[in-house]
């Protein structure tokens, strides 16, 4: 049988760390291409995007993919680039804390990112606060109704009744806006109407790989200062074992390669022990 040829042009990166990748048939090879191909140019979009909430030419945006393979990095990386008035809330918020969030960096030169805050979803107040902050209206007004005083801090006093928001927000989440629970669709459907949505459609296990590799490609390795040999190495185990590791992630990558660099001569046992699903 003879295998149909492509037109398709490698990657300059793909091909400079060819090394890394295992040996596959053409078919197989192909595939691996398409993937690289489809990540490369959704983290691309993602990394333009954030630009884009940063200068102000987009209000919100919703970027949504599995832990640990670069989404938070990609955001963070381009902030702190900028170095601009940005705060990065992770792991949840209260209806109070969201408010004095929102409240203190209200201005057109300030930037929210949600990182991780999914909880913010499951009530009501929050999402309601969260979809007036990203209207599309001219004028964004957030109002929060209550008898109680809330202050901000000392230096921004009370916060009032009602105020008009123009800042911007990055939300970063594990949750699949475009296909969510029942309880959570109306208000996903609400936040996606108002943003810019990246699904960046890491589905399966060589998803996963793929994506370390190209982190790999770009340096994630550079302060371990492990060599091509040793890199190639924590490689090779990860696609040797990528169905019986507790996580396919950058953060397992990372754990591997201190391993092989600190234990030459037993890293894979101690890698066998700590870094698989147990029988």
């Amino acid at each position: 049988m003879r295998v149909k040829r492509t037109n398709r042009k490698l990657p300059r990166e793909y091909k400079a760390n060819r090394k890394l990748l295992p040996s596959y048939d053409v078919e197989s090879f192909e595939s691996d291409i398409e993937i690289w191909n489809k990540l490369d140019k959704r983290f691309r979009v993602l990394d333009t995007l954030t630009n884009h909430v940063i200068n102000g030419s987009a209000r919100s945006l919703i970027v949504y993919g599995p832990a640990g393979l670069g989404k938070s990095y990609t955001v963070e990386a381009a902030l702190e680039c900028w170095g601009g008035n940005y705060e990065i809330i992770k792991g949840g918020a209260t209806k109070i804390g969201l408010l004095r969030t929102l409240y203190k960096y209200r201005s057109r030169d300030s930037v929210v990112v949600f990182d991780d805050c999914d909880s913010i979803l499951l009530d009501l107040e929050c999402i309601s606060l969260l979809k007036a902050a990203c209207d599309t209206t001219e004028r964004r007004r957030i109002s929060y109704m209550t008898n109680d005083k809330i202050t901000a801090d000392d230096e921004l006093g009370t916060i009032p009744g009602t105020w008009e928001f123009e800042g911007r927000i990055i939300f970063i989440t594990n949750t699949d806006f475009a296909n969510a629970p029942p309880k959570l669709a109306p208000h996903c459907e609400a936040m996606i109407s108002r943003s810019h949505y990246i699904d960046l459609q890491m589905k399966s296990s060589r998803d996963y790989i793929i994506r370390i590799k190209q982190v790999v490609a770009t340096g994630l390795f550079t302060s371990l200062g492990l060599t091509k040999e040793m890199i190639v190495d924590v490689m090779k185990y990860i696609d040797d074992n990528e169905r019986v590791l507790r996580e396919l992630s950058l953060r397992m990558a990372i754990k591997l390669g201190a391993l092989r660099k600190d234990s030459a001569d037993d890293w894979k046992e101690i890698a066998d022990v700590t870094c698989k699903k147990g029988d």
